[in-house]
């Protein structure tokens, strides 16, 4: 990176507002896709998709799933074959300098993305967001021929930008960049991710929603027994955050090649409708997921068993060949987790249940998978619209951190990438 602020010249700034810009168009068209498939799929327009796509009956929603894998094999089979690839992975290209992001493949295949999830793949919608903007980053570093240091620094830029534009998160999207892209927070890296982040999430409210993700009823502020609480799930959620890593790069290394890739995922995806007979809010990225489990309102038994479920079929999407995020799904498994410890913590220190549970679970579980604290508490405070619970959620993070780091080196980004 550029060692100093004022070391990037007047043409990488105007590269930056391009790559901001283009970010946010990228959101919204990765979202008007994801939206359109699933009008089609379940005729769903707002509210809960999960509830959407249980009320149509089991047949339509196990067909739709069996149909989401054909076309998810299909389309991801045809795209290697006639490119070679799917465009590039920002992540590898940032942190190795090695390799290239084509625009067009990139769009492709984060069209593809958008209908796996629409059809109700249990992964994240904003994998497509987050390397549209990426792509966006490397077109114009090219066409300005930035150096590489200032290409690598505009890529992770964009790639942050889509993230915070699909989310409504630019704080989170700026340190999602610099924290993990770069792992950096210096003013030249800070800097032109604020900007690039804020310049996308403004872009996307021309079509995307400019409220937090989710709703969360206002929480008193932190008291005893939630700072003991913190204290006990941060470690708890680092173990828990040790083996979902694991699981995502088990599943990251054994995805099918050449002729396997039309058949996996319509079987992985058709077994995943029959489990969602029972617990449709396995389906789709998550979202549903964690506000379920931010409510309080869950069962022990439901919350056992989603919590289990959720790192399960994600892997298995992920293992059967399907592209998308991890950021939601974890976030969600985190939240799960958490209200699971709730009802645990609330049988020895009797009280009750709160979204509070709900939320730490969510923020340590998350920081320690992505080995960012900053960036798993800037995330889980704007997509909640929290900020009473800040102390509790830096020691959930920073502890589940510390343990997850002492099990595994890897994030579920590292995870997902080829071995060197």
């Amino acid at each position: 990176m550029p060692g100093r602020l004022s070391d990037l010249p007047l043409l990488f700034w105007a590269m930056a507002i391009m790559t901001g810009i283009g970010a946010g168009l990228g959101a919204i068209a990765m979202m008007a896709v994801l939206r359109f498939v699933q009008h089609l799929a379940f005729d769903y327009h707002s509210g809960e998709y999960s509830r959407a796509a249980a009320s149509h009956g089991p047949v339509r929603l196990v067909v739709v799933l069996a149909v989401g894998g054909l076309v998810t094999g299909v389309g991801l089979w045809i795209l290697h074959r006639s490119s070679k690839g799917t465009g590039g992975e920002p992540t590898e290209v940032v942190w190795t300098h090695r390799g290239s992001i084509s625009v067009v493949r990139t769009l492709l295949s984060g069209a593809i993305s958008e209908v796996t999830v629409a059809m109700g793949g249990s992964i994240g919608r904003e994998a497509a967001p987050q390397r549209a903007g990426a792509a966006g980053g490397a077109l114009f570093s090219r066409w300005a021929r930035l150096t590489p240091e200032q290409r690598t620094l505009l890529i992770a830029c964009g790639a942050g930008a889509g993230l915070a534009a699909v989310y409504n998160v630019p704080f989170a999207g700026a340190l999602f960049a610099a924290e993990i892209y770069l792992g950096s927070l210096s003013l030249t890296v800070v800097v032109p991710a604020l900007l690039t982040s804020g310049i996308a999430t403004a872009v996307s409210w021309l079509t995307l929603p400019d409220h937090a993700v989710y709703s969360i009823p206002k929480l008193a502020g932190p008291n005893l027994p939630i700072m003991v609480f913190a204290l006990a799930i941060g470690p708890l959620a680092g173990l828990a955050s040790g083996g979902y890593v694991y699981l995502i790069g088990w599943a990251s290394d054994h995805r099918p090649r050449g002729h396997l890739l039309l058949a996996e995922p319509l079987l992985v995806f058709t077994a995943l409708g029959l489990i969602a007979l029972g617990y449709p809010l396995l389906l789709g990225n998550g979202v549903d997921l964690a506000q379920f489990a931010f409510t309080g309102s869950a069962g022990i038994l439901t919350i056992l068993a989603l919590a289990a479920l959720k790192p399960i079929v994600t892997a298995a999407c992920l293992r059967s060949g399907a592209t998308g995020g991890l950021f939601t799904p974890t976030l969600s498994f985190g939240a799960a987790f958490g209200a699971l410890a709730g009802h645990v913590f609330l049988a020895l220190w009797p009280g009750t249940m709160s979204a509070a549970y709900g939320l730490l679970g969510a923020v340590a579980l998350l920081a320690a998978a992505i080995e960012a604290p900053l960036t798993g508490i800037a995330m889980v405070i704007e997509l909640s619209h929290t900020v009473n619970l800040v102390a509790p959620m830096v020691l959930a993070a920073i502890s589940a951190t510390l343990v997850s780091r002492h099990l595994n080196l890897r994030s579920i980004y590292s995870a997902r990438l080829p071995p060197p």
